[in-house]
């Protein structure tokens, strides 16, 4: 086992920062709690960043009772008018004439945000045709922060039970939505005050005032519900790309294809999409090795968008064979959670732990877009000098796989220990499908089917149409474009 710390900034990371705290938040049913506990708990400063936002979605849970209001849109002029010395930045993503804005939900907060001296928010454009600003990060006076997958909006609260029918899960007007699992992180100390100077930088990219720090407190309620992983060295990664004079950057690209080289025995990682050919060709050259580590990555069954459907469910078709042809000691599974009643469970988690030593949870998901086009923000750590922090890293990764399988943590444990396998873990613990039935007993995992694809869902993921890898892919020759081409530059070495 190398001594050699794998997180390098200016390589892989952009800064390494100690959290006194750090946690991981398992779906928005625990960060929409724990995120309306720290800005209730805001002293000077609440800054919030994020690729979509609803004024009317509950921050909480859909029955919280406390003294303020339950939409965040009227939360946050509570907040304002409760607490004089109190600034509160939104800064989202501006998609042109998809608008956060132009939702009917923001419409009425417009203006009163707009004369209200202690709110400011900012829709940023400022970036390249076809990208976004996909980073989602929460900092609370430069002392707590929250880095992850999950936007306040629509569709996104839901509880780890993901239930089939629950009458709790349902949009501002009343319709209900289906089961969704997500995730992100918090972090308290140092490295929440850097996610904040991040914040500032986008902010004044995007047009707004210098911003000087916050005065920073540890006056925080306790987070019910987190796990708890104590205190570490916090690496912040981003992906940022070429606009005018800056530099694009690919710290998290280069960041995913370390983790998975620096791999012994499993690599267990949720994602969106599974469609970025730099992930793809790290997992390949593993798989070729006789004595290399074993994939677990769980995807949705479907993309939720026509968009995500054309381009990222056809690539990930397209890479998925590509893998059977590289994996010749049978190691690499792809699945997707489902209900007791067989419905699909969306995975929109971003997170990815190798062996019991590194993890990482953000923004970013398996796809071109999140590695060289979109802004996007990931956290990541590592365990190998502390034996506790392993530990807690293997029962991480254990408790997720028992929420997909609807099993108890200690028998996810039991299987892996008695198969000496991750994948046979699952294999012995997920429940097989009827021939007739699908309706399960518990939640379960079911393996990735490849479907059949039109010529023209092929030759769109072939040539990258809807996933570029970076603004000067937009406007790229369609002969110089490919998903399996060899252009990527990067050193594959085992570390």
């Amino acid at each position: 086992m190398t001594s050699k710390p794998l997180l390098k900034p200016l390589d892989n990371c952009w800064r390494v920062e100690r959290a006194d705290e750090f946690a991981i938040l398992i779906d928005a049913d625990i960060y929409f709690a724990a995120a309306r506990s720290a800005m209730k708990a805001a002293k000077r400063s609440i800054f919030l960043v994020g690729w979509d936002f609803n004024a009317r979605v509950t921050l909480g849970h859909p029955d919280v009772q406390d003294d303020g209001p339950r939409e965040v849109g009227d939360f946050l002029l509570w907040l304002a008018k409760r607490n004089p010395d109190l600034e509160i930045r939104l800064l989202l993503w501006n998609p042109g004439f998809l608008a956060s804005w132009a939702k009917v939900a923001n419409v009425p907060y417009l203006l009163r945000w707009k004369w209200n001296r202690q709110i400011a928010a900012k829709l940023d454009g400022k970036h390249p045709v076809g990208s976004s600003h996909h980073q989602k990060i929460l900092v609370i006076d430069d002392s707590l922060a929250f880095c992850g997958g999950i936007d306040v909006t629509t569709d996104r609260w839901d509880t780890r039970g993901h239930l089939d029918d629950d009458p709790k899960r349902k949009r501002p007007d009343g319709t209900p939505y289906g089961p969704w699992h997500d995730a992100s992180s918090y972090c308290i100390g140092p490295a929440a005050r850097a996610l904040g100077d991040l914040c500032r930088e986008r902010w004044h990219l995007a047009g707004g005032e210098k911003l000087e720090s916050a005065q920073t407190h540890t006056e925080f309620p306790r987070v019910d519900g987190a796990i708890a992983l104590g205190k570490v060295d916090l690496a912040i990664s981003r992906t940022s790309p070429a606009l005018g004079d800056r530099e694009g950057v690919t710290e998290i690209e280069r960041l995913y294809v370390d983790m998975i080289m620096s791999a012994k025995k499993i690599v267990y990682a949720e994602s969106q999409y599974f469609a970025s050919r730099a992930v793809a060709q790290a997992i390949a050259k593993r798989l070729a090795e006789p004595d290399g580590p074993e994939f677990v990555i769980v995807n949705p069954v479907k993309s939720d968008n026509w968009l995500g459907a054309i381009a990222m469910d056809t690539a990930r078709a397209r890479l998925r064979e590509s893998m059977r042809r590289h994996d010749r000691y049978d190691r690499f599974r792809m699945y997707h959670p489902v209900t007791a009643k067989g419905g699909p469970i969306y995975v929109h988690s971003k997170l990815m732990i190798v062996d019991d030593e590194l993890m990482r949870v953000g923004s970013s998901n398996f796809n071109n877009r999140s590695m060289r086009f979109d802004n996007e923000c990931d956290v990541a750590f590592e365990a190998r000098a502390s034996e506790a922090l392993r530990m807690k890293l293997r029962d991480l990764r254990n408790d997720l796989l028992a929420e997909h399988l609807g099993v108890r943590v200690e028998e996810v444990l039991e299987a892996t220990e008695r198969k000496g396998s991750h994948i046979g873990a699952v294999e012995a613990l997920r429940q097989q499908k009827g021939s007739e039935a699908v309706f399960f007993a518990r939640r379960t995992l079911v393996p990735y089917e490849t479907p059949d694809l039109a010529d023209l869902a092929k030759w769109l993921a072939d040539n990258e149409i809807l996933d570029p890898e970076g603004p000067e892919q937009v406007f790229e020759p369609i002969e110089r474009r490919g998903l399996f081409r060899g252009r990527l530059k990067l050193p594959f070495k085992s570390v």
